[in-house]
């Protein structure tokens, strides 16, 4: 079970994340901003991951320097099992500076796949498992570009697991352009589910009954459900189109909290919000 359980470093890989409640903050402090730090830091998260079971590990381009901490991680010591998941489309920008009024750049053209790619397989000295299109959304030229379906089809062609990631109120409609496809190359997602925003949910039961694997991310709805968060981990777990459900833990200590959702049986359930006021108030979030 422990393995249906994935480890993000979206909160691990840079000093600042769009989330509420992150340890990470509280623990380091200023010394966050510090790259050995914050390395240090991850290592302790994802051996405590490791030790625990967990076998899928999550990161991507914008993370900050996320892919270069679990790059080194997994440089360390042996990790068999490990299932490595990365993203490209957005670049971080805002370099490890406090209070950055930028921190990342979103562009889903061919030479920023060609490129990240490479950039990529450096940072992690391997080839991930899955790569997928970060935070595919409506207005994304990617599902009707000819030149990054082609590159998409000759990665997954090497083996490689290509899919994409959704974000966005309308997170069901671009799965399912992306499902309908001709030839697609995709056959992985990582969506945003949880007890607030679960409207993607009949979609994502479309992929994976169309052997797609999916990666339900947010689940804590960026720390809004941070109080019960086994209880939020638990109902996405619960969900048995979900293969993996991703902790976006910043501390050991909230990493075995998360945990605490393999032991939920009786999952809580809460009144929805409407998709597009759950994303506009994801968007008041501030970057801490």
């Amino acid at each position: 079970m422990t393995a249906r359980l994935g480890l993000g470093t979206a909160a691990l890989g840079r000093p600042e994340y769009l989330n509420l409640h992150r340890d990470l903050d509280r623990e380091l402090g200023e010394a966050r901003y510090d790259r050995g730090h914050l390395e240090r830091h991850a290592h302790e998260v994802l051996d405590a991951a490791w030790a625990a079971g967990v076998r899928h590990v999550d990161t991507a381009r914008s993370y900050g320097a996320g892919e270069e901490f679990v790059g080194s991680w997994l440089a360390a010591a042996p990790r068999p099992g490990v299932t490595v998941g990365s993203k490209w489309g957005y670049t971080y920008v805002a370099d490890f500076v406090p209070g950055a009024s930028e921190h990342e750049t979103k562009d889903h053209t061919v030479a920023t796949f060609e490129r990240q790619w490479a950039e990529t397989l450096a940072a992690l000295g391997r080839t991930p498992d899955l790569y997928l299109v970060h935070s595919l959304t409506s207005d994304s030229p990617a599902l009707g570009d000819p030149a990054v379906l082609d590159a998409l089809s000759g990665l997954a062609e090497s083996g490689v697991r290509v899919g994409l990631s959704t974000s966005g109120p309308d997170q069901a409609e671009v799965l399912r352009r992306a499902l309908a496809l001709p030839e697609s190359p995709f056959s992985t997602v990582q969506s945003t589910w949880n007890l607030l925003e679960p409207s993607a949910g009949p979609a994502l039961a479309e992929a994976h009954a169309a052997g797609w694997s999916v990666v339900v991310k947010e689940a804590m709805a960026n720390g809004r459900l941070a109080e019960r968060d086994a209880d939020a981990l638990a109902a996405a777990l619960a969900q048995p189109w979900a293969d993996v459900v991703l902790s976006g833990a910043s501390s050991v200590s909230q990493l075995r909290a998360n945990l605490a959702a393999l032991d939920v049986t009786d999952p809580p359930e809460l009144t929805p919000e409407d998709p597009a006021a759950y994303w506009a108030h994801r968007r008041t979030l501030p970057w801490g």
